[in-house]
């Protein structure tokens, strides 16, 4: 039986590192979340027919698995929109468990009167100061990315000095226990409440622009909470699983802490995103409309199209509209290309997911890097819901907060075309300067509606490009 195990596990430890190799290109992801959900999959049943996990235990691991599929199958079925807070739901259930298993173990050790060696206790620590403030983090990230709780960033006197010696705290209750787990076995749950607050204190002053980023580093704290995990129950498969996790997440934090050109502590501690004043000029600034009609029109007669999708054009659910726009553009001559930004949306790959789902060929998708040379050579540019990734204080206003963040040169296509509700600040809380270029025109209005419009009026309209 011993055998089996093992060799469950080893192909599903194979299986979650194809999924990921597989996960990185468009046209190979579906088969690289079918090789995670196998992998996952022979996991447990690994699990499962381990004699000592199932002896006397049915019963539990089947109400467990009722439970599970009662919660799990409601949150499968969200909007693409909903994704990134379903996916900080998933952290914070992950980090919860890990959290669980180890106070679990914690007590079976010390109110069994078992030895704990100094490894196991460390690794106890880590699991369950990592998966507790993970489970809180991940509660707080996920209530700010539904708007259940403001999604700018929530600022308290003294945050920072705060947030550290709660750690401070936490990492010395761990090192007395470290030192004599059974002497100090009071101090445990002062270990867990820290680390549950310490969740809640690190996430409430950072803003909806960041949310992405700390998600993936909440994924990094979920995987090492597994790794540690998986030391203190003698669990190959968790330690390479965890790893595997919290490796990708910790990378995927630093790809877009470098798109949006900031530091992991500017990201954690700058309070990016407070809505500032604008000044005086600007404020008597107009900008330029235009009707859906004239978008048509201007698109229609042109050359090149970029588009460029952001978070409003996710909200609204516009990428079918936008996909009939493209359709239309194409069937007279117009070449048509999409810009992606990096951390355009709310999760890495957010554009990329909803133009995929309605069918925008994957070749026509194009990166900001590659895109930017020539943004010139546009006849019109097409934003869509987008407002940070666009913004050209970016480039030249030292005094901005996103000054140096590499962003899509929308400005420089001879026509801009911009759809917004209205003309509220982006995520980073700033008014965006494109807006009020002379060459751009604003089309007011929900993005699905627009779009809509837009592609009714190309519809209607006769002869080729």
């Amino acid at each position: 039986m011993s055998l089996w195990i093992q060799l469950a596990y080893l192909v599903a430890t194979a299986l979650f590192i194809f999924s990921l190799k597989w996960m990185s290109d468009p046209k190979t992801a579906r088969r690289g979340v079918l090789a995670g959900a196998l992998g996952m999959g022979l996991a447990i049943v690994g699990t499962l027919i381990d004699p000592s996990v199932i002896a006397g235990n049915y019963k539990w691991i089947a109400i467990a698995v009722i439970l599970g599929t009662i919660i799990g199958v409601p949150l499968s079925r969200v909007p693409l929109t909903a994704v990134p807070q379903r996916t900080a739901l998933s952290h914070a259930f992950g980090g919860f468990a890990a959290g669980l298993v180890g106070t679990a173990k914690f007590y079976y050790y010390v109110q069994g009167g078992h030895e704990l060696n100094t490894f196991i206790m460390i690794a106890l620590c880590a699991e369950v100061l990592l998966g507790y403030l993970t489970f809180t983090g991940s509660l707080m990230a996920a209530g700010k990315l539904q708007e259940v709780l403001p999604s700018r960033p929530i600022l308290y006197k003294n945050q920072n000095l705060i947030n550290f010696l709660l750690l401070v705290a936490a990492i010395a209750c761990c090192g007395l226990l470290v030192y004599d787990p059974h002497r100090f076995s009071y101090l445990f749950p002062a270990v867990i409440v820290l680390a549950l607050l310490f969740g809640v204190l690190l996430i409430i002053p950072i803003g909806g622009a960041d949310m992405p980023t700390v998600i993936a580093l909440l994924n990094s704290y979920a995987g090492l909470s597994a790794v540690a995990m998986g030391f203190v129950l003698n669990n190959k498969l968790l330690i390479t699983a965890g790893a595997l996790d919290g490796s990708s997440g910790l990378i995927l934090s630093i790809i877009m802490c470098k798109a949006m050109n900031r530091s992991f502590t500017n990201v954690l501690f700058g309070a990016f995103g407070q809505v500032q004043q604008a000044a005086g000029e600007a404020e008597k600034r107009t900008v330029k409309s235009a009707t859906p009609k004239d978008a048509a029109d201007l698109m229609e007669n042109a050359n090149l199209v970029v588009v460029v999708p952001g978070y409003g054009m996710a909200v609204a659910q516009a990428q079918h509209r936008v996909r009939e726009i493209y359709d239309h553009l194409t069937k007279r001559g117009v070449s048509v290309k999409f810009a992606i930004h990096p951390v355009a949306g709310r999760m890495p790959g957010h554009m990329n997911v909803l133009l995929a789902e309605s069918d925008i060929p994957y070749e026509d998708l194009v990166e900001m890097d590659e895109i930017n040379p020539d943004m010139p050579q546009a006849d019109v540019c097409l934003v869509i819901g987008a407002n940070d990734v666009v913004n050209p204080a970016a480039l030249h206003n030292d005094k901005s907060p996103i000054y140096g963040m590499p962003i899509i040169n929308s400005h420089k296509a001879k026509a801009i075309l911009a759809i917004k509700r209205s003309m509220n600040p982006g995520f980073a809380g700033i008014e965006n300067e494109l807006y009020y270029d002379d060459k751009t025109l604003m089309i007011f209005g929900d993005a699905k509606a627009v779009t809509g419009e837009i592609a009714k009026a190309l519809a209607g309209e006769t002869g080729g490009h």
